[in-house]
C-alpha cells in the first residue's frame, strides 16, 4: 500500500509498505479516502514535535475513509460506512475515557501523525471506539474535517464557552480552517459573528460565508472596531487561537463577565495580564486542547444537515507537500483536504 512518510526535518517520501492484517477482535479496518492538513501537520514537518518520535513517521492527523473489514466483536460499524477517526491513541479505560473527556486521556499513547505512524496511507486498522461514522450524504472530504477542525470548535464554542443564541462571538482569523468553521457552527446556534481576517479578499468570503461583521486586522484595530460595533458594549465569547499578537485586544473586545477560549498560541505562547482588568471585569478564560469522540459525532451530525466545511484546496497525496507550503503561507480561506 501507499504511505506517505516523512524521513526527516521538511522532507517527505511516498513509499510502499506492506497491507496491515486482518482486523483484530474490537479493531475495524479502514481504506482512508481523504485527509485534512492542520497546523499540527506543519510542525511535525518542520521539526517542532513536542515529544519523541522516531523517522520515518506516516504523516496525516485528521482523516476520513470507508470500513472495509470489521474485527470480531464489532457491533455498531458496518462495511461501507463513510467514517471519521480520533486522532489519538486514549486508553478507553482511565477515569477521563471513562467519562467522555477523551481529550484528558491519563494515558494517551499520542497523536496520529505526530508522535506515531497516522493516516497518509492506503488502509490502517482502528479500534472501533475511535472511529465515528458519518451521516448519510457527508462526503469523504467533508468527513475528513471532523476529526479536528469541527470538533475542537465544538469544544471551544459550545463546551467550554457555552455560546448560546443571541450571544456574539468574535472569532479570530476567519480565514483559518477552524475560524471558517466557528463562523459556521456560531451562525447555526443562532449567533451574532464578528470575525477579523488579513485583507480584503477574505472579508468578502467570510461575509459570504454569513459573518455578521468582519474586520481587517491590517487596516483597523480590531477591538476599537468591536467597541464600535457594539455599541461599547463588549462581546460575549472571543474565540482566540492566534496568541500575544490578539490578546489584549480580545480582553478589551469582551463585555463584564465575557468568556475567552482559546487553542492556540501562533503568534508567541508568553503574554502579560492586567489582574485587575480580569477580576473587575469578571471575564472567563478557557484553555482548550482537543476534542471528545463526542465532538466529532457532534460535528458530523452538522455536517450531515448541511452545516458544511470550507474547503479551499483539495491536492493529491503526492503533492502533500504543497499543500503544507500552502498552509504555512496562510493565504488559505478554509481547508486544504488531500484526496487519496
Amino acid at each position: 500500500m501507499r504511505a506517505l512518510q516523512l524521513v526527516s526535518d521538511r522532507s517527505l517520501q511516498l513509499v510502499d509498505l506492506p497491507e496491515p492484517d486482518a482486523p483484530g477482535a474490537g479493531e475495524v479496518q479502514v481504506r482512508v479516502k481523504a485527509l485534512a492538513l492542520n497546523h499540527i501537520d506543519v510542525w511535525g514537518w518542520r521539526g517542532m514535535a513536542f515529544a519523541k518520535r522516531k523517522m520515518p513517521l506516516v504523516v496525516g492527523a485528521e482523516a476520513a475513509g470507508e470500513i472495509v473489514a470489521l474485527g470480531a466483536d464489532v457491533r455498531g460499524l458496518k462495511v461501507g460506512q463513510t467514517v471519521s477517526m480520533y486522532g489519538a491513541l486514549t486508553c478507553g479505560h482511565c477515569s477521563n475515557c471513562l467519562k467522555g473527556r477523551d481529550n484528558l486521556c491519563e494515558n494517551v499513547g499520542g497523536v496520529l501523525g505526530f508522535h506515531v505512524d497516522g493516516f497518509a496511507r492506503d488502509v490502517l486498522n482502528m479500534p472501533e471506539r475511535l472511529v465515528i461514522p458519518a451521516p448519510e450524504g457527508v462526503t469523504f472530504e467533508e468527513a475528513a474535517c471532523a476529526g479536528i477542525t469541527f470538533s475542537t470548535v465544538e469544544h471551544m464554542l459550545f463546551d467550554n464557552a457555552k455560546l448560546e443564541k443571541g450571544e456574539t462571538v468574535l472569532v479570530h482569523a476567519g480565514g483559518s480552517g477552524i475560524g471558517s468553521a466557528a463562523i459556521r457552527l456560531a451562525k447555526d446556534v443562532g449567533a451574532t459573528v464578528i470575525t477579523t481576517v488579513g485583507d480584503d479578499e477574505k472579508a468578502a468570503k467570510a461575509e459570504a460565508l454569513g459573518a455578521d461583521h468582519v474586520i481587517n486586522y491590517k487596516t483597523e484595530r480590531f477591538e476599537h472596531m468591536v467597541r464600535k460595533i457594539t455599541k461599547k458594549v463588549g462581546v460575549d465569547v472571543v474565540f482566540e487561537h492566534v496568541g500575544v499578537d490578539t490578546w489584549q485586544g480580545s480582553l478589551l473586545s469582551m463585555k463584564p463577565g465575557g468568556r475567552l477560549v482559546t487553542c492556540g498560541s501562533t503568534s508567541g505562547v508568553s503574554t502579560q495580564m492586567n489582574l485587575m482588568q480580569l477580576f473587575q471585569r469578571q471575564y472567563k478564560i478557557f484553555g482548550s486542547f482537543g476534542a471528545t469522540i463526542r465532538n466529532v459525532a457532534d460535528g458530523l451530525e452538522k455536517m450531515g444537515r448541511g452545516v458544511k466545511p470550507v474547503i479551499d484546496t483539495v491536492v493529491p497525496l503526492a503533492d502533500f507537500n504543497a499543500g503544507l507550503e500552502r498552509l504555512e503561507s496562510r493565504k488559505v480561506f478554509g481547508k486544504i483536504l488531500v484526496k487519496f
